[in-house]
């Protein structure tokens, strides 16, 4: 259980299974319940909380992926049990073979930085080496990991890279305009699409600074919102449809 301020994460063999802002009550006695069924507890204590209750915001290149393995993410899918070091095991989806994580798209799912990030630049690169379909960049990830957890999600489906997702009740302004709260909204990219050919490494550049996110697709402005919410967390890599690969992927400090 990680309690901060009014916020509140109970983990459950590691998982985090709900999470509370805004709690009013952020100090006292800690109790334990009889309610219905004998049950024994054991091992109890209390520890300062190791992860802040911020988001990390990068002061130099910081890179996200080493070549080497997934080291800093952990991997999610539906019903998938943690292993010992607590990193969801999902190896047949997800792997690295030279210098390129690689996905196999199927079950739905992500990997997701285990840090939580905010005011940053983003650069990674994505290829489909076979045929395209769908997946995503998901940005300020909030909550309990879901297969379309919150956030917002700078769509990756081919020839839709540059397009905004906002999932599961989030929000940004777009145009004007406010997208969400829905289970799932969307906003659409500036300029038709800008995608390389099959096969060929495609790049993205996003700016996340306070509430704003900008996409740039192989260079190319391709969407902007402001007022975004969530506007801070871990960012995920999605799993939807068919096999994609992942390299070069690092966040840099925003200069003005």
């Amino acid at each position: 259980m990680w309690c901060v301020g009014g916020t509140v994460r109970p983990y459950v063999n590691g998982r985090l299974m709900n999470e509370a802002s805004d709690s009013v009550i952020r100090e006292g006695n800690i109790c334990l319940q009889s309610e219905g069924a004998p049950i024994e507890f054991k091992n109890i204590y209390v520890e300062p909380a190791k992860d802040p209750p911020w988001p990390v915001t990068p002061r130099t290149k910081t890179m996200l992926f080493n070549g080497k393995d997934l080291d800093g993410w952990v991997r999610f899918i539906p019903n998938d049990k943690p292993d010992a070091d607590k990193k969801w095991t999902v190896d047949q989806v997800w792997s690295v073979r030279d210098g390129i994580i690689r996905c196999e798209g199927v079950p739905n799912g992500y990997i997701k930085t285990t840090e939580s990030y905010a005011n940053y630049k983003l650069h990674l690169e994505w290829r489909w080496p076979g045929k395209p379909t769908n997946s995503g960049v998901l940005l300020h990830c909030a909550g309990i990991d879901m297969v379309w957890p919150r956030c917002a999600e700078a769509q990756l489906m081919h020839q839709n890279a540059g397009d905004f997702w906002m999932l599961n009740h989030s929000i940004i302004k777009a145009d004007g305009k406010q997208i969400g709260p829905k289970p799932y909204a969307n906003a659409k990219k500036k300029n038709p699409s800008n995608e390389r050919p099959v096969g060929q490494w495609n790049s993205y550049d996003i700016v996340c600074e306070g509430k704003t996110i900008t996409l740039f697709v192989n260079g190319l402005l391709q969407n902007e919102g402001t007022d975004a919410n969530p506007s801070s967390g871990p960012i995920s890599l999605q799993s939807e449809g068919s096999p994609i690969e992942f390299r070069n992927i690092y966040l840099e400090p925003i200069t003005k």
